[in-house]
């Protein structure tokens, strides 16, 4: 194999796909980039049993053929050569990368040894605007679990109907969920699709008005952007109807600045940063919420005026969860709902109400 490219295109590749490679495995080929060298270009895949990215440049191709490079090392090596031509050359055995009036060579493994890739899932398929689903990963995906205990918490549910699309996601303390318009969809669906997977699909996308197409077969989805092609094992399983958590009523409805509120909440939770919860606590009373922390560092309490309905609460909760809340909602005025002390309560926009935010609070022992 014998191929010389940009060392700018090749780093760009590299960058990408490396994050399908394996980290713990005791399959050293899933930590490897596959590099194939064919006709006009290279294409760079990588894959750890659940993701694979590949991607597709050009390259002067001088002799056909494949070879897999140990991925971190050759992506970290790969970025410091951006401003270069870099020739590969590889006899199976090893990989010379030759650049300037240099060459370095790195051990690889046979291609053989690399799991097939089905790039062939096309049975069904939906299309939303490139931005909205941005919006949609971006809004949700923090709510994943990231421990094991329920893997299909660690993924954001996408139901379809219609021309309506929602996307839920928890971790047994936390909900959101967002709803949208989907362009066309092949028929209705029920997918949960892992947050890394979402994650890696909104850096990949590009910042415009246009369209995206997701495709969908069995477990599988897919999506292509710039001749780059992801494809990922969805989870199978029951998720949690959001349905039957989000409460339909409420005791008490608080309409307040997000500015205002999201400055003290995060000035009362800097003195609680090191604590388990980093517990803060809100004072709702006839026109303001006083927020609260405590801890051995010292002692926080900030009144913030707000627009109150109903009955006073006195309601703990975990200041990050609150945070990720608020810095998720996209107006200026925000709306709280409470029941209770012991009551998960929603934040979402005063106005437009596409997205939701559901929050357990902290038992105390004042609310034990």
């Amino acid at each position: 194999m014998k191929a010389v490219c940009e060392g700018i295109d090749l780093s760009d590749a590299v960058l990408k796909v490396v994050k399908a490679c394996a980290t713990k495995t005791t399959a050293p080929v899933l930590e490897c980039i596959k590099i194939t060298a064919k006709n006009d270009g290279m294409v760079l895949v990588a894959t750890d049993g659940e993701i694979s990215i590949r991607k597709t440049i050009k390259a002067e191709i001088y002799e056909e053929g494949e070879v897999c490079v140990p991925g971190r090392y050759f992506s970290d090596f790969i970025k410091k050569l951006e401003g270069v031509q870099i020739t590969l050359c590889s006899d199976g055995k090893k990989m010379d990368i030759i650049y300037a009036d240099s060459q370095t060579d790195m051990q690889v493994l046979p291609a053989d040894d690399f799991p097939k890739i089905d790039l062939d899932i096309k049975e069904q398929s939906f299309v939303l605007k490139t931005s909205d689903l941005k919006k949609f990963i971006s809004a949700t995906s923090f709510c994943c679990a990231t421990d094991d205990s329920r893997p299909i918490l660690k993924g954001c549910q996408f139901v379809i109907k219609g021309n309506e699309v929602s996307v839920t996601s928890l971790d047994g303390f936390r909900l959101a969920t967002v709803k949208g318009q989907v362009i066309k969809s092949s028929q209705d669906l029920d997918i949960v699709c892992p947050a890394r997977t979402l994650n890696e699909i909104e850096k990949m996308i590009p910042d415009n008005d246009g369209e995206t197409e997701i495709f969908v077969q069995h477990c599988m989805i897919l999506v292509e952007s710039d001749n780059t092609v992801l494809t990922s094992r969805l989870y199978n399983g029951d998720f949690i109807k959001k349905e039957n958590i989000i409460p339909k009523d409420y005791t008490t409805l608080v309409k307040v600045d997000k500015g205002s509120l999201k400055a003290s909440i995060e000035r009362a939770a800097i003195l609680v940063r090191s604590d388990k919860n980093s517990l803060i606590i809100f004072d709702i009373s006839p026109e303001k919420i006083e927020i609260s922390s405590n801890s051995e560092i010292g002692n926080v309490q900030e009144p913030v005026k707000a627009e109150v309905e109903g009955k006073d609460v006195r309601i703990a909760m975990n200041s990050k969860f609150i945070i990720d809340a608020v810095n998720a909602l996209n107006e200026d005025k925000i709306m709280l709902a409470f029941n209770s002390q012991i009551q998960p309560f929603i934040c979402e926009n005063e106005k437009e109400k596409d997205r939701l935010y559901l929050i357990l609070p902290v038992r105390t022992a004042n609310n034990a």
